[in-house]
């Protein structure tokens, strides 16, 4: 009977490591969201880091969360450090292309709690007086990236922070 057990414990990890193995090497997630409101007024909430307490889900997961900002105020080369504890963990954040009012590319470099590097992406699409607003984060998928990917669903967790992040764009940029 224990043999039989192990038996079943050794199968059920190697059909989870082959399961996670056989998945993509890159990953996409995004979300997108009509905004009331011209692409300048949002593009000026999302270029300019200082901005981000504002609207982004993560700023308010911890209220002792260190901020640096440094590099340019907006735009390419503006630069913004985090420390926190918990889940706001410790990492930085670079624009490296800015087309404004259009797109904004950047680089996401997190060290605590797991190191990565992604990219972060906004997109802005004019539609009549609103735009659409599509944020998208990419990157790598190394093997503990697609295990964890494998129990639970990273889409579903992030995608709800973009959501959330998205809807608060919109208030304060329709209000603005």
């Amino acid at each position: 009977m224990i043999m039989l057990i192990v038996i079943l414990i050794v199968a059920a990890v190697a059909t989870l490591l082959i399961v996670a193995a056989t998945k993509p090497n890159n990953f996409r997630l995004q979300r997108s969201l009509t905004i009331n409101a011209p692409a300048a007024v949002i593009y000026g909430h999302i270029d300019d880091f200082r901005q981000w307490k504002d609207w982004s889900p993560w700023e308010q997961l911890d209220p002792n969360l260190k901020r640096t900002y440094s590099g340019e105020t907006s735009g390419i080369g503006a630069v913004y450090d985090w420390e926190g504890s918990g889940k706001a963990g410790q990492g930085r954040m670079t624009i490296r292309e800015a087309a404004p009012a259009h797109r904004l590319l950047i680089n996401l470099d997190f060290i605590k709690p797991f190191p990565a590097t992604n990219s972060a992406e906004f997109l802005l699409q004019p539609s009549g007086d609103s735009t659409v607003v599509t944020w998208a984060m990419f990157g790598p998928s190394p093997f503990m990236s697609k295990l964890m990917g494998t129990l639970m669903n990273m889409d579903d967790l992030i995608g709800k922070d973009f959501e959330r992040g998205l809807e608060n764009l919109k208030r304060l940029s329709e209000h603005a």
